[in-house]
């Protein structure tokens, strides 16, 4: 071996060295003063810990079990954080405690508000424990609602709320084990990620009531990310449970800063309430290569959401439900026309084409299919159902125009299915 390969080959030993010694350095944030008891404001100590994990070139930092109120925190390189269990990181009440600043949201960047845990531009990012995220959502709700109340027009974005956790522009990311709960908006937030894993996750809304809905409360936001895996996850909330999105308004096709969501896998993973198991939009514009596989579906969400904007150029294609059991009472499909706050701008309408969408061995029981249509104009071709035996209470099934829609085995309430004659 030559001299300057050997030299080579030892450096990269002593990095790799060096990268096992740090990661295997802690900081317990109350070694920073963080106080647990939900009382005293934690953001600064929890953001000591994490500066001092940094500038030691790397380590985990450690929530230990207790109850810690917190603002925003800002993760850095080679910055791990663990929940031990028993530990919850809450969501201050206060909406200052959440510095305004250009972020992603709803396709666009606003100045808005942080999330309760970010990271950016990271590389390797680790999230875990048995702890939990606490967003404090019930007074961000009421603050919603008396708003949409006094202007029943107000968009999503017109009250402030923060988020559980942003993921911004990281590569190898891995979130595991964690609890999240009611959170003020979404819940998981990846914008423009790659090499994502996401396992055993239990994403739910319980301070949410009749009188209090929790709203936008989605499950994981995949906006504008390649190559992410969703495993073993519970996810039950007032929104989209799984929805995959990008850029919106006529031009968002030119959006450079909204690259195509694709190579996304979600399996062994149980949905209650809420939207679409998955849910393309609304605002989006390419998603492609989406598997899902070995799911169950308990309460009234929709397996499949696709929505069309017609303020938007949208392609959605390549999209595989591949084993789902039904023990709930929502819709199979809901893919539709979505006109909620939609603005051409002095545009034309944009087209929108769906196209190679299979659903296949699905069972069990359900409230009714649903409804597949589009906006006049859509493309929307080679949908296959295929060995699709469900129990049903309504058995209407709306169904606009498809090019090469196929039925292979479908069974609703013991007799084959057949479509709706134009």
């Amino acid at each position: 071996m030559s001299l300057p390969r050997f030299g080579f080959l030892i450096a990269l030993l002593l990095g790799l060295h060096s990268a096992l010694i740090a990661a295997e350095k802690t900081f317990v944030i109350t070694d920073y003063g963080a106080l647990a008891g939900g009382e005293k404001l934690n953001t600064v100590a929890i953001q000591a810990a994490i500066d001092a994990a940094a500038e030691s070139k790397g380590g985990t930092v450690v929530i230990p079990a207790g109850v810690f109120r917190s603002g925003s925190i800002f993760l850095k390189p080679g910055v791990a954080l663990h929940l031990e269990a028993g530990a919850v990181l809450k969501g201050s009440e206060n909406i200052e405690d959440y510095p305004k600043r250009r972020t992603r949201i709803e396709g666009h960047f606003p100045e808005w508000r942080m999330a309760l845990v970010n990271a950016s531009e990271m590389t390797g990012l680790r999230i875990s424990g048995e702890g939990k995220l606490d967003g404090s959502g019930p007074v961000f709700w009421r603050a919603f609602w008396q708003r949409r109340k006094e202007n029943p027009q107000c968009t999503n974005l017109e009250v402030e709320r923060p988020r559980l956790l942003f993921i911004d522009r990281c590569t190898d990311v891995r979130i595991t084990g964690l609890r999240l709960e009611d959170s003020g908006f979404w819940n998981l937030h990846l914008y423009r990620c790659r090499d994502v894993t996401i396992e055993e996750l239990r994403i739910t809304i319980p301070s949410s009531t009749p009188e209090l809905a929790a709203p936008s409360t989605d499950g994981i936001d995949i906006d504008s990310s390649q190559n992410v895996t969703v495993r073993r996850c519970f996810i039950s909330t007032h929104d989209d449970n799984i929805a995959l999105k990008g850029s919106k308004g006529p031009l968002a096709d030119q959006d450079k800063d909204s690259p195509p969501v694709e190579n996304i896998l979600v399996e062994d993973t149980t949905v209650g309430s809420g939207n679409g198991l998955i849910t393309c939009g609304s605002e989006a514009t390419l998603v492609r290569n989406v598997t899902v596989r070995n799911c169950v579906m308990i309460a009234r969400a929709t397996m499949l959401t696709i929505k069309l904007r017609p303020d938007t150029p949208q392609h959605y294609e390549n999209i595989l439900i591949d084993g789902v059991r039904l023990e709930g009472n929502g819709r199979l499909f809901n893919m539709a026309p979505w006109t909620q706050f939609f603005d051409l701008k002095g545009h034309p309408p944009p087209t929108r084409r769906v196209n190679n969408i299979t659903v296949r061995n699905v069972s069990g029981s359900y409230r009714t299919l649903g409804t597949l249509r589009g906006n006049p104009g859509d493309v929307l071709e080679d949908f296959t159902l295929e060995n699709i035996a469900v129990t049903l209470a309504d058995e209407k099934f709306t169904v606009g125009e498809i090019k090469n829609l196929a039925l292979k085995n479908v069974v609703v309430n013991g007799k084959a299915l057949e479509l709706p004659t134009r």
